[in-house]
Formats: structure tokens, C-alpha cells, sequence
């Protein structure tokens, strides 16, 4: 909506008035010569001639409480914009906003993102006003064998967006979707003919269509780069499939000594930042399930069965992963408890992940299953969210692990998952016990996601910014 155009509205509609009240008495003079032409004398007892001489202080009464229904409108500005197409602004009317749609196809669910911005003026970078988010669940690479199904999914989330965004605006605002690491399982063919369903859905829709609107991401774009006041943060993002570490390295010693491809240049609005980020397929929560059960990337066989000593000796049940149905249990003749799984979970995590040096003073936002986790096992409130030790979850993964068999827990998987984010973050990543995590879904009201960063990055290299 425009915004500081009170006086250019009230001097427009005072002008409209005016003319309306002149076409009125214009209206009034026809009518009253007519009268007058075909009965002259006013003042004389034929009925035309009474009906005539009354009609004038009738149309008069209702000229001026037009008038006056107008001038007393209890929003004024309101009732004038109505009259005039949304995007007619005065000139000093500086204010640009626009939006941007992002969907995160992840291995677990797909999520749309609806974002707001608004720049004041081509001096300053835009600022995120709000967010609309959203997500339904299984993900896209449930649908591996039903590609339409898989766009259907999309199809309804991006309703919402048609609903969010002012209809003038549709035009100008791109929709993207990036598939995440749920999509890199699939084969090739597959995964193509999931994205195609959901580029026709997008063609069909009313925005703006980029020409890569539907991607499978490279790891290293699911860092997060936090948009607020230009500071960046160190987060932690545990996904179905994958995991990724982002951080912004203080020391030089950190840009020597790391790998090539997890330094990125990320350029935003003028400003480059120089980021540690990677992401690393394959050791997300479910497919480290599958890992441990020595299940991942195999071929499930009718029949087999999958034990793990992080499971309920008596279990055995089924689960669908990635379009494939795996048979798992507990060890019914061996060992439960912390330690076994510990160490079938060590062999997943030990020596397979890069392990900067200075993260190990620092804090990190942890995002994703690290929340839900935590929140399953009263760790943190859902809400709220809170500050944990890296210690915290290996604690929690004892005190599970230890009484599977009394734990209620809706998911078999929770010792496993427990000790798995145990290992992970101290033999895989190398943080210390008392490493600092702070678990949250927001971060200044805004659902916290590599989206953000990604749709910034999209409004300007399509130019919709100032």
C-alpha cells in the first residue's frame, strides 16, 4: 500500500467532488427546464406541474448528503484508493515493496516460504517486514513413482501464496523451488520427472517464473547467512538426508586449512561474505538411520531385516524411506543400551567429517531435528526453544537408551537419533561437551532456513530490487 499521500488524495478527491456536484445540478437543470418547458407555471394546481416544482428539494437533499457521507467517511484516504489501480502512487511515495516465494523440497516434507520486503530507497537494503510459512508433508521424493502426485503437493501451498501476494504484484514475484538432499537420493531420471511436474505447476500459476526455477541445490547453498543488520551466525541444520554446518570463519589458519569447495563467496546487495559452509548427504537423521542399521544404499531385499543394538530387543517393524520399504528390529540375543549404539553410531560419524579448529569455542544456532529432538525429550519448551550443552544430548541419550524398554516414546528411533546427534556433533564436527546450542525455529520472528539468504539473492540478480 502507498503510504504519506493523505494531502495528494484529499486535494484529488475534493476536485472529484466537486465534479460530481456539478453533474448533479447539470442533471437537475435538464430535468427542471424540462419541467418548466412542459409546465410553466409553477405556481398553478395541475398535478405535473406540483410533482415538478418537488422534485428540486428532493434531488438537492441528496446531492449534499452525498456530499456530506463523503467528506465525513471515517477513513477517507481508504474510501478514495479503492477508486484507483493499487500501484498508482504520487511521486514522493518512496517506499518499494515486493515479495519472493521459496519452497524447500527436503526429504522430508515440503515447505513454502512467502516473504515480504520492504526497501525505502535505493540507498538502503531491503528489510524483511514478514513471512508466511508453510508446509505439508511427506516430501517430493515420496512421490518417486507418482510425479503428478508430487506436484499436486506443491500445487496447494502455492495457493497460498496467490492469496498472500496482492494480485498486482503477481507478475513481479518470482517462485523458486530448490530440492535439498531428499531428491540427490533419487535416481536421476526420477528426480527429473518430479521437477518437471512442478515446473508446469509454476507455469500455471500467475508469478513470475525464473528460467531455473526448479533445481536440485548443490550442498553448499543450504548455509545460512542470517539477513538481519548484516550480522552473520554459525548454524547447525540437521535434515532428513543431510547436514550442514555454516559459519563465518574468524581466522586466516581456517581458510587455509579447509577443503576447496566449502569456502564460498557469498555476494548479497554490494556486500561479499567469505563462508565455511557444507553440507554432507547422507548423514541427515533418517538416512544416518539407515547407516547404522547398515541399510544405506543397499538394495532392500524381500524379507531382510535390519537389527540395530539402539533399538527395543522385542521391535520389529517396518518404515519407508526414499520410496523404498526397509524390514527393522532390535537385537533380541545381544546387547541394548548407550553404549553398543554408541558405538554402531561412531562408525557412521568417525573420521567423516572435516573438523575446523575454531568451531570449538564457538556457538551455534541448531535448527531442524536438534530441535525436534530436543523437544521430544523435554530438553527445551516447543515454543520457546532454549540454550543446551552438547552434553545435554548425550545425557538425554543415555537416560533413553538405557530404558527403551520403559521409554513411551511415539518413535522407536529415538535412542538411535539421540546418540546419533551425540556422535555427530562430538566425533563428527568436534565440538566439546560444553559447546554452547542455541535451539530455536525463529530467529527475529522469521523461520529460520537457508530460503532467506537464497531469496535475497534472487530479487537482486533479477533486478525487482531498487
Amino acid at each position: 500500500m502507498c503510504t504519506d499521500r493523505t494531502f495528494s488524495i484529499d486535494f484529488v478527491r475534493r476536485g472529484l467532488l466537486v465534479i460530481f456536484v456539478l453533474f448533479f445540478f447539470f442533471f437537475l437543470y435538464r430535468n427542471y427546464s424540462s419541467s418548466m418547458t412542459a409546465h410553466p407555471c409553477l405556481t398553478c394546481s395541475s398535478g405535473s406541474g406540483r410533482m415538478a416544482s418537488s422534485r428540486l428539494p428532493v434531488l438537492l437533499a441528496l446531492v449534499f448528503s452525498s456530499f456530506s457521507f463523503v467528506h465525513s467517511h471515517s477513513n477517507r484516504v481508504m474510501w478514495f484508493q479503492d477508486l484507483f489501480p493499487p500501484n498508482v502512487c504520487p511521486i514522493n511515495a518512496k517506499a518499494n515493496t515486493f515479495y519472493g516465494i521459496m519452497f524447500d523440497a527436503g526429504s522430508t516434507g515440503t515447505r513454502i516460504h512467502i516473504y515480504t520486503f520492504v526497501q525505502k530507497s535505493p540507498e538502503s537494503l531491503p528489510e524483511l517486514e514478514g513471512e508466511i510459512f508453510e508446509s505439508v508433508k511427506p516430501g517430493l521424493s515420496a512421490y518417486a513413482d507418482q510425479p503428478e502426485k508430487g506436484a499436486e503437493t506443491v500445487k496447494r501451498l502455492l495457493d497460498m501464496a496467490i492469496d498472500a501476494v496482492p494480485p498486482h504484484l503477481w507478475k513481479k514475484t518470482p517462485v523458486v523451488l530448490k530440492a535439498t538432499a531428499g531428491l540427490r537420493l533419487l535416481s536421476e531420471e526420477k528426480a527429473q520427472a518430479l521437477l518437471l511436474e512442478v515446473k508446469e505447476v509454476f507455469e500455471e500459476s500467475p508469478f513470475l517464473v525464473p528460467e531455473d526455477s526448479v533445481s536440485i541445490m548443490d550442498g553448499s547453498y543450504e548455509g545460512q547467512l542470517s539477513g538481519q543488520n548484516q550480522h552473520t551466525v554459525g548454524t547447525l541444520d540437521l535434515g532428513g538426508a543431510s547436514t550442514q554446518i555454516t559459519f563465518l570463519p574468524r581466522f586466516e589458519e581456517t581458510l587455509k586449512e579447509s577443503p576447496g569447495d566449502f569456502l564460498t563467496s557469498f555476494e548479497m546487495f554490494n556486500s561479499t561474505y567469505k563462508l565455511y559452509t557444507h553440507s554432507y548427504l547422507g548423514f541427515g537423521l533418517k538416512a544416518a538411520r539407515l547407516a547404522t542399521l547398515g541399510a544405506l544404499n543397499m538394495e532392500a531385499v524381500d524379507g531382510q531385516m535390519f537389527r540395530s543394538s539402539c533399538l527395543p530387543k522385542q521391535l520389529e517393524a517396518e518404515w519407508h524411506f526414499g520410496g523404498v520399504k526397509y524390514r527393522y528390529g532390535g537385537n533380541k540375543e545381544g546387547e541394548t543400551g548407550f553404549k553398543p549404539c554408541y558405538l554402531e553410531v561412531l562408525k557412521v560419524v568417525k573420521g567423516k567429517l572435516h573438523q575446523p579448529d575454531e568451531i570449538r569455542a564457538s556457538s551455534f544456532y541448531a535448527f531442524s531435528y536438534y530441535y525436534d529432538r530436543a523437544v521430544d525429550t523435554n530438553l527445551i519448551d516447543y515454543e520457546q526453544g532454549g540454550v543446551l550443552e552438547v552434553r545435554d544430548f548425550e545425557r538425554k541419550a543415555k537416560e533413553v537408551c538405557d530404558n527403551m524398554e520403559r521409554y513411551n516414546s511415539a518413535s522407536p528411533f529415538l535412542c538411535m537419533d539421540l546418540t546419533y546427534i551425540t556422535a555427530l556433533l562430538k566425533e563428527g564436527f568436534g565440538f566439546t561437551d560444553n559447546t554452547l546450542l542455541q535451539l530455536t525455529k525463529k530467529v527475529n520472528n522469521i523461520e529460520t532456513s537457508w530460503t532467506l539468504g537464497a531469496t535475497f539473492h534472487l530479487l537482486q540478480s533479477l533486478g525487482i530490487t531498487y
